[in-house]
């Protein structure tokens, strides 16, 4: 299989085009045509000679993402599943900003993308590890996360305005839809490592997706090793911890990754980051009904995020079928953000978003591969 050329760098495509004998700034134009008009093929580079269209086609490829099913909620976020070129299916989730939940104006939107087909993990609570892990997505696929949902935003805005339609954003082919990115979709994205740095180095570049470092936010389970590697990186890139439990008892319960990173080697190493970057943390904690709601975590819960400057984002359950864990009532949910804001740390508690379109990682892709697997005769 030819490799895609959304993998290369602005660095790597100038050394290839030189040495093919072309002028490294065709290197730019190409670029243009990649990443601000978003183009699907060779051809469409119009102001490339055809010569050279001809010699990329036959040395790059230029996959997109095939769209399987797209969900739709109330509040306007939008579920993307995608079919990848060997047949694998991924998650992107499109949600409209929260401004108690990232501190921006309303009209700004985060794209959730995935690094993994399935995930390794095994979090009890969670889709995409029900079916295993497949594979690691290469840097394109996860850059064309972004493009495929922009593209599909200009073509709403072209052909089908409405209500429904993403707005306010502009719909020319080069305005980009996407503000913020999270990396928190299928797949433990500190375990894809390399490929998920050299995609999100692609995203915000100037000559690429053009999206702030620090409106990019990577979430893992507490991978201590690559926690400290990414200390160590010169981009200022958001972390997120998904904790989900403030005692090892709790956790453990909930997430396999802490019996070989147990709190206090994950505090270790996020005390590491917090020394190397200077950033405010963030703590993602679904609340579960009858495991982790309980007042009495709120004091260890607080203990951490005073230790270590971290806000906690708590999150009520979304459902996944086949799973036992419920959704605590939202009471329950407001006494533990409150009692959280009493001890004196940030909090925020997530409104709903997109719960009635399995917007929890994994539950479209989890049903419809289930949907597929009994319609085989």
């Amino acid at each position: 299989m030819l490799p895609d050329i959304k993998s290369l760098t602005a660095d790597e495509l100038a050394e290839h085009l030189r040495a093919e004998g072309q002028p490294t700034w065709r290197a730019d134009q190409v670029l243009h045509w990649l990443y601000a008009r978003r183009v699907t093929d060779f051809d469409a580079m119009t102001n490339l000679p055809k010569s050279l269209r001809s010699r990329l086609a036959e040395t790059f490829a230029l996959h997109t993402l095939e769209l399987v099913r797209l969900q739709g909620a109330h509040d306007d976020t939008q579920k993307f599943l995608w079919r990848l070129a060997d047949g694998a299916l991924i998650e992107s989730v499109l949600i409209p900003a929260n401004p108690a939940l990232y501190g921006d104006r309303s009209d700004r939107r985060t794209l959730c993308v995935s690094t993994q087909v399935g995930c390794a993990y095994g979090c009890k609570f969670c889709a995409s590890g029900l079916n295993g892990w497949k594979r690691n997505l290469e840097p394109h696929e996860i850059v064309e996360q972004v493009l495929a949902v922009e593209r599909w935003h200009a073509t709403q805005c072209q052909h089908h305005p409405s209500p429904r339609t993403p707005s306010p954003r502009p719909s020319t082919l080069d305005s980009r839809l996407i503000d913020n990115l999270v990396i928190m979709g299928m797949g433990e994205p500190l375990a894809n490592y390399e490929n998920l740095l050299k995609a999100l180095r692609i995203l915000n570049a100037p000559w690429g997706g053009r999206i702030g470092a620090r409106k990019i936010t990577i979430s893992t389970s507490g991978l201590a090793p690559q926690i400290r590697r990414l200390a160590d990186e010169p981009e200022q890139f958001r972390l997120a911890v998904s904790l989900h439990g403030a005692t090892d008892a709790v956790r453990a319960r909930l997430m396999p990754v802490n019996r070989k990173y147990p709190l206090a080697e994950l505090i270790a190493a996020l005390e590491y980051y917090r020394a190397r970057k200077g950033r405010m943390l963030t703590f993602e904690y679904i609340l579960i009904a009858g495991v982790n709601d309980a007042l009495d975590q709120v004091q260890p819960l607080a203990a951490l995020a005073r230790k270590l400057h971290a806000k906690i984002n708590l999150i009520p359950y979304n459902r996944v079928e086949g799973l036992p864990w419920q959704r605590p009532d939202e009471a329950t949910c407001e006494a533990f953000r409150a009692a959280l804001a009493r001890e004196g740390v940030r909090v925020t508690l997530r409104r709903e978003k997109g719960g009635e379109i399995d917007a929890a990682c994994g539950q479209l892709r989890l049903r419809t591969e289930r949907e597929l697997a009994t319609s085989v005769p």
